[in-house]
């Protein structure tokens, strides 16, 4: 384990096993050799059981009865299906949010947007995490949990697709669309306009990764 912050064996792995994952390195299908990963990982086999069990409640591996792991497949279903559910929630999450915003929301929103960086093939996970980090502050300040935990279950699920959207092209005009929905997310939702935050989803959505990771999809990609 690398030095850094303090992990348990599990946390670890379940870190570094969904890295690969999302970043393509254990691509949808393979089949996960336990033995040959925890040699890697300098651990037994125990936490890096742990952490493809957790893994499995994410939708990102499949286990059998007998415990063996394969990475689950991209499908032009899941991402439908994703799409619809996000484009329904995330709008009332943001109209929500720019009714109830506190004070420290306020302040967590703007502070997020300025860690954001562009989206594109060769970002890091530092660019994802903060792209999540700003996303989540606005469900937060909704103030509505059941919400806020739907949300976050479907950002995991969703992940993989959004690795695969980057794939597609995204030039720069997309780079700067981008940029202004999420300022005008964190504008509106501040101001307190609770119509314009939910239009600015949609439309947020409508241009997102997943959208483009669905359209690849339906198309063969």
């Amino acid at each position: 384990m690398p030095d850094g912050p303090v992990f348990t064996k599990s946390e670890y792995a379940y870190s570094e096993i969904k890295r690969r994952i999302l970043a393509d390195e254990l691509a949808a299908g393979t089949v996960v050799n336990q033995e040959v990963l925890s040699a890697e990982l300098s651990m037994s086999t125990t936490p890096v059981r742990e952490a493809l069990k957790r893994l499995s409640t994410e939708g990102l591996v499949r286990l059998d009865s007998y415990r063996n792991a394969q990475v689950t497949d991209l499908t032009e279903s899941e991402a439908r299906s994703l799409f619809e559910v996000r484009m329904s929630l995330d709008p009332l999450a943001v109209e929500l949010a720019a009714q109830r915003r506190s004070d420290a929301d306020i302040a967590r929103i703007s502070r997020t947007l300025q860690t954001l960086e562009p989206l594109t093939a060769s970002v890091g996970v530092e660019a994802f995490a903060a792209h999540r980090d700003f996303h989540r502050t606005l469900y937060t300040a909704s103030a509505n949990a059941p919400l806020v935990e739907i949300l976050e279950g479907l950002w995991d699920k969703a992940d993989r697709y959004r690795q695969l959207g980057l794939r597609e092209s995204a030039g720069s005009m997309d780079v700067e669309r981008v940029r202004r929905e999420h300022e005008a997310l964190a504008s509106a939702v501040i101001a307190g306009e609770t119509e314009r935050a939910a239009q600015v989803m949609r439309e947020h959505i409508a241009h997102s990764l997943g959208r483009r990771a669905l359209t690849a999809l339906e198309s063969g990609a």
